[in-house]
């Protein structure tokens, strides 16, 4: 039974999880043509849409479950973590058939790894949920892997764009990788 101090948070959550997923479809219109233009990464792009459709629409199924009352949160979310482990263990055979699984796609196999490691522990909360329906705790944790599908979500849609990525580490060897360290308009840069 989803506690009532929690379901403004799956109304929320749900509203979001469809105005996203609305999103999604629009960036997939725009984007189609691009993607259909690139074929040796065609299939990355679609694991990149696939992945972000997949934690949109589990975070979506499990708030509209979580607001119909009765017992309804455990089973939802157990059925649609075992839907998204399906797409994950699709998506990665797919890849690795097509022998896309470079170090250059590491990260999108990380964020695979990531959103199965969260549909894993989606499918055992929504068992402990299923097993005692009174304990909210189970509930709590599947509102923060509601929380988790969204950032999943955003970041896969951000990469499907074509999204600017600064990180640390790039930032970092950017600095060191400098020609001469000195800075723009030093006296350095200056002298003959």
């Amino acid at each position: 039974m989803v506690p009532e101090s929690i379901r403004d948070f799956f109304v929320a959550s749900g509203s979001a999880a469809g105005a996203l997923i609305g999103l999604l479809f629009v960036v997939l219109s725009v984007v189609s043509e691009r993607i259909a233009r690139a074929k040796a990464g065609a299939q990355l792009h679609r694991a990149r849409a696939s992945a972000a459709l997949t934690a949109f629409t589990n975070a979506l199924v499990v708030s509209l479950f979580a607001l119909i009352p009765g017992h309804k949160i455990g089973p939802a979310a157990a059925g649609v973590a075992v839907l998204g482990l399906t797409f994950v263990v699709a998506v990665l055979l797919s890849l690795i058939r097509l022998r896309q699984m470079r170090w250059d796609t590491l990260r999108d196999a990380l964020f695979l790894f990531v959103l199965a490691a969260t549909l894993v522990i989606q499918l055992i909360e929504g068992a402990a949920v299923i097993a005692q329906p009174g304990d909210s705790s189970g509930v709590n944790t599947i509102a923060v892997l509601v929380i988790v599908c969204f950032l999943i979500g955003i970041a896969r849609s951000w990469e499907l764009i074509g999204g600017p990525s600064i990180g640390i580490g790039e930032e970092v060897s950017a600095l060191v990788r400098r020609d001469d360290g000195a800075a723009p308009g030093s006296a350095r840069e200056k002298s003959p």
